[in-house]
C-alpha cells in the first residue's frame, strides 16, 4: 500500500479530487458536510493499476493547520492542489513550508478548477514555488491517476522489519470491540496478537483493519486501524504513539539541527508524527537548538519534525533530531561545544550505554561489548588506567585497609553500573574480594606486621590464650588493624576483639576430640587452657562450622568423619 496526503489552500478542491479518485467522500464529520469545509483529517482509498493508494485528506484553512500537520507528519508523499481560479494562496505557501520542513520531497501538483479559469497563471506560480514537481490538470482524471502511479512508484521501499511506532491520529470505541486507534504506519509490521507499548503499559492487538478489510498483519507503509485490548479510549489522543515494547525511549529534551530556520522564539510548537507539543527553545549556534518538550515523546535520532509559531501562523523551521539523551549544559563552554557538534549534523554516541538503549535512541550499535553494555574502546582503556591509579592512591592513603570499596571505585572512575566493575578489573591484576578491590598479595604495613608477629609468638606458646584488650592496645592493634590482619590471613576472628592463630579451629578440634564425649564448656576451657571469654565464642564458631554439635543441656560432641578426622558431618 502507498499513503498520500493532500495539501493546499482552503476550498481549492482537495476533498472533491479525492472523491473523484476513490468514489469515497473523505469528510466524515457532520459539521464538515454541512459547511462544505474540511476541518479534521479525512481518509479514502482506491486501487490504481494494481497499487493500493490511501489518501489522508487534510484541512486547508489556516485555523486547522495543526490538524493538517498531524496528517502529513508520518506520510511520505503529497498531492498538492492549487485552484486555477485563485492560484497560489497563503495556505498554499504555509503548506509548502510545512512539507519542506518535514522533508517531504515526493509531490504531485494538481491544478483544480481548470474548467473555470485559465490554469496558466497557477501553473507558472507552481513552477516558481515547486520547480521540480510534476504538474497535471485535475480536469484530466486519467492523467492524475497515471501521475499518482508514477509518484508512488518513486517512493523508497519501507522498512517493514523495523520497530513499530504508530502515531495515533484518531481514537474511538467500536461497540463489541473496544478501543480502536488509527494512524499511518510508516515502518515495521503489526500483527494480530502482538503486544505494543503505550505510556509504559502493554496493550494487545485484538484486531487489525486496513482499507476497510480485516487483516492478520499490516506492513508499512499503510493506513491501519488497530483494535487494542488493555487501554481505554479516553487515555489515548492524537499525538500519542503505540510502539514496540522496550524499543523506544520517551524523552522530554532533544537536541536538533534546524533546516530553513526563521526567527526563533523561546516558546514554539513542535509538530512531529501526529503529535503537537509546546516546547521551550534554546538556540545552540546558528543551526542547532535544544528543545524542552512539555510532554515526553518516543523519539529517535533522524526523526523529522517542524517548529511552528501558531500565533503568527508561521512555520519557523524544520528540525532533525540528533540526540534524544543530551548531556546537561552546566559548565562554561558546554553550550559552545554542543553548538559546534550540532553544526556537523551528527553527534557521537554515548561512550558507555546498554545496547538496547543505543538502538532505542537511534544510534548504530558499534563498540566493545561488555555483557549488555557497549563501550568506546578508548574510554574503556582510560577507565582501566583510572582504576589502577585510584586503587594505588587508596592504598597509599589507607595503609591498613585491605582494599578500596567496590562502590567507591565505581564512582571514582565514572562507571554507570556496578556490573561493569568486574569486567573493568579483568586483566588489570586487581582482584575483587568481599566488596573490596585490592592488589594481590597486599602486605600489612610494617608497624602492624611487627605487632601481629608479637601476638603470633604469644599464640605459638599458648594457642588459645587470646591477648587481652590492654595487651592489644599496648601494641597499637585496634579494630582496623585486627581486621586487616584477619583479611591478610594472619589471624582468625573468634569474637569482637578476640583473635587467634589462623589454624585455631583445626587445633581446637584436635584437642576436643580427645575429651570424653559429650563435654561441657568448662571441660573444653580446661582442655584448651584458655578463658571463658575465648572458649564460649570458639565453641560457637565450631558449632557453626559443623565441627561440634550442641545438645539441649549445653554439652557438645565432636562430629567425626568416616576417615576419623574432625570436620563436617557425612
Amino acid at each position: 500500500m502507498f499513503v498520500v496526503a493532500t495539501a493546499g489552500h482552503v476550498d481549492h478542491g482537495k476533498s472533491t479530487l479525492v472523491h473523484r479518485l476513490t468514489g469515497m467522500w473523505p469528510d466524515r464529520l457532520a459539521e464538515e458536510q454541512r459547511r462544505g469545509l474540511t476541518i479534521d483529517l479525512g481518509f479514502a482509498w482506491t486501487t490504481l493499476e494494481g497499487r493500493d493508494i490511501a489518501f489522508v485528506d487534510v484541512p486547508g484553512h489556516e485555523r486547522f493547520v495543526g490538524n493538517m500537520l498531524a496528517g502529513v507528519g508520518p506520510v511520505p508523499a503529497t498531492m498538492f492542489v492549487v485552484a486555477a481560479t485563485e492560484g497560489w494562496m497563503p495556505q498554499s505557501e504555509e503548506h509548502l513550508a510545512a512539507l519542506e520542513a518535514l522533508g517531504v520531497r515526493h509531490t504531485l501538483v494538481v491544478i483544480s478548477k481548470a474548467d473555470l479559469a485559465d490554469p496558466a497563471r497557477a501553473i507558472a506560480q507552481v513552477r516558481d514555488r515547486i520547480p521540480d514537481a510534476r504538474v497535471v490538470l485535475g480536469t484530466d482524471l486519467g492523467s492524475v491517476q497515471a501521475e499518482l502511479v508514477a509518484l508512488v512508484d518513486r517512493l523508497p521501499a519501507p522498512a517493514t522489519d523495523s520497530d513499530v511506532r504508530l502515531w495515533v491520529d484518531r481514537s474511538f470505541t467500536v461497540r463489541g470491540a473496544g478501543t480502536v486507534v488509527t494512524g499511518t504506519l510508516a515502518a515495521g509490521t503489526i500483527r494480530v496478537g502482538d503486544q505494543l507499548e503505550r505510556d509504559g503499559r502493554l496493550v494487545t492487538v485484538r484486531g487489525l483493519q486496513s482499507l476497510g478489510r480485516d487483516r492478520d498483519a499490516v506492513s508499512a507503509v499503510a493506513r491501519v486501524a488497530v483494535n487494542l485490548r488493555g487501554v481505554e479510549r479516553e487515555s489515548l489522543r492524537r499525538g500519542d504513539a503505540v510502539r514496540t515494547p522496550g524499543a523506544w525511549l520517551d524523552t522530554s529534551e532533544v537536541d536538533v539541527v534546524l533546516r530553513s530556520a526563521g526567527k526563533l522564539h523561546q516558546k514554539l510548537t513542535l509538530h512531529i508524527g501526529s503529535a503537537s507539543v509546546p516546547v521551550h527553545v534554546r538556540p545552540l549556534g546558528d543551526v542547532g537548538a535544544r528543545l524542552r518538550l512539555t510532554r515526553a515523546l518516543p523519539l529517535r535520532i533522524g526523526d523529522i519534525g517542524l517548529l511552528r509559531d501558531p500565533g503568527a501562523h508561521r512555520i519557523v523551521a524544520g528540525v532533525e533530531v540528533l540526540d534524544v539523551r543530551p548531556a546537561p549544559l552546566r559548565r562554561r563552554g558546554d553550550a559552545r561545544a554542543r553548538a559546534a557538534a550540532l553544526a556537523t549534523g551528527r553527534v557521537t554516541p554515548p561512550v558507555c550505554a546498554r545496547a538496547k538503549d543505543l538502538r532505542a535512541m537511534g544510534f548504530e550499535v558499534v563498540g566493545e561489548r561488555i555483557g549488555d553494555w557497549v563501550v568506546s574502546p578508548e574510554w574503556w582503556a582510560e577507565r582501566r588506567r583510572l582504576a589502577l591509579a585510584a586503587v594505588e592512591q587508596w592504598a597509599a592513603e589507607h595503609d591498613i585497609a585491605a582494599g578500596m570499596p567496590f562502590e567507591t571505585l565505581r564512582q571514582r572512575v565514572g562507571l554507570p553500573a556496578v556490573e561493569l566493575v568486574p569486567a573493568l578489573l579483568d586483566g588489570t591484576g586487581l582482584q575483587l574480594r568481599d566488596g573490596l578491590v585490592q592488589r594481590p598479595g597486599v602486605a600489612l604495613p610494617p608497624r602492624v606486621d611487627k605487632a601481629v608477629q608479637t601476638v603470633r609468638e604469644w599464640l605459638a606458646a599458648e594457642p588459645f590464650r587470646a591477648p587481652e584488650a590492654a595487651e592489644l592496645a599496648e601494641l597499637n592493634l585496634g579494630p582496623k588493624e585486627l581486621a586487616a590482619a584477619v583479611r591478610a590471613g594472619r589471624f582468625v576472628r573468634v569474637a569482637d576483639g578476640v583473635v587467634l592463630g589462623p589454624d585455631a579451629f583445626d587445633r581446637a578440634a584436635e584437642v576436643l576430640v580427645g575429651l570424653p564425649q559429650p563435654f561441657t564448656v568448662a571441660e573444653a576451657k580446661r582442655a584448651l587452657n584458655t578463658t571463658r571469654r575465648v572458649a564460649v565464642p570458639l565453641l560457637e564458631q565450631l558449632d557453626a562450622r559443623g565441627v561440634t554439635t550442641r545438645a539441649d543441656d549445653g554439652t557438645r560432641t565432636v562430629r567425626v568423619s568416616r576417615a576419623g578426622d574432625t570436620g563436617q558431618a557425612d
